[in-house]
């Protein structure tokens, strides 16, 4: 849980940023959030959250 509530803060100030620097039209930003419920709603939802948690899990798993 700790893991996606950071994943979405973290693409939430990326989008944010993205807005305020030009690059980020807020057309696309809604079509990439709509992409997202209709992704999250899907069967393709498990695969995703396994792929994400297995990186999380590896960068955690770093140390430099």
């Amino acid at each position: 849980m700790a893991v996606s509530i950071s994943v979405v803060l973290l693409f939430l100030f990326i989008a944010v940023l993205f807005l305020r620097n030009g690059g980020l039209k807020m057309s696309h930003a809604l079509v990439c959030t709509l992409l997202g419920f209709f992704l999250a709603s899907s069967s393709m939802a498990p695969t995703i959250h396994q792929g994400l948690a297995a990186t999380a899990e590896i960068v955690g798993g770093l140390h430099p």
